[in-house]
């Protein structure tokens, strides 16, 4: 899923000059071009493809970012998520980005990568107050 992703940023920024970067900040980016498609079609299976990359691209924010590993679900999981692969935290658990595309795209502002991202193991929240003592809050 890293080259899947690693293709879709190299198409997308070339593209559409996204800038997709790999930080979480990013992930807002993938909100917005998910609601974008959602104005084009309301036929997800149209719009596939790029909701795959969109999703592996998430994905690979949480693994470069958070220290996540991408993993092919197991029977009971697919079933949950009903996607093949996700990733899995640092504290075991799993994550399914690009069913939380597919999401935002049937469901629209109701659904975010980007308020996913907050609530991944080992996010490290800023303060104000960056770079004085106690800047930073875990």
């Amino acid at each position: 899923m890293s080259g899947h992703a690693a293709d879709f940023v190299s198409r997308a920024t070339a593209r559409a000059r996204l800038p997709l970067d790999y930080s979480v900040a990013s992930l807002r980016i993938v909100d917005r071009v998910v609601d974008g498609l959602r104005r084009t079609t309301d036929d997800p299976s149209a719009v596939s493809q790029a909701l795959k990359g969109l999703g592996a691209y998430a994905g690979e924010v949480f693994v470069r970012r958070f220290g996540a590993r991408w993993v092919d679900f197991d029977e009971e999981t697919y079933r949950l998520f009903q996607q093949p692969v996700g990733v899995r935290s640092t504290d075991g658990r799993a994550w399914n980005p690009l069913g939380k595309v597919v999401n935002r795209f049937e469901l629209g502002a109701a659904e975010s990568v980007h308020e996913l991202s907050s609530l991944f193991p080992g996010r490290v929240r800023t303060s104000p107050l960056m770079g004085c003592a106690g800047g930073r809050v875990r």
